[in-house]
């Protein structure tokens, strides 16, 4: 039995054509599925970065000079070297 052509009724008796019923997954579907999934990672990695940013302990990272006494001090007001 030869392979039916996409044009030609289905074997199953569902009285629609081939491509309809049984035929291959078209290739739209396949890049659509796949940029769902690429949408989604990065959705999910900007998420997690925007938590991370929010987490960190900035104040020790932040550092002022003090003319006065002539060295850095940190948010908390201890003497950063």
């Amino acid at each position: 039995m030869a392979k039916p052509g996409r044009n030609d009724l289905c074997s199953c008796g569902s009285g629609k054509k081939y491509k309809r019923c049984h035929g291959a997954t078209p290739d739209s579907t396949r890049n659509g599925r796949f940029l769902m999934i690429a949408v989604g990672a990065g959705v999910l990695a900007a998420v997690v970065a925007g938590v991370a940013a929010f987490t960190t302990d900035r104040a020790s990272s932040v550092r002022v000079f003090d003319p006065v006494h002539g060295h850095y001090h940190n948010a908390s007001g201890q003497q950063v070297p």
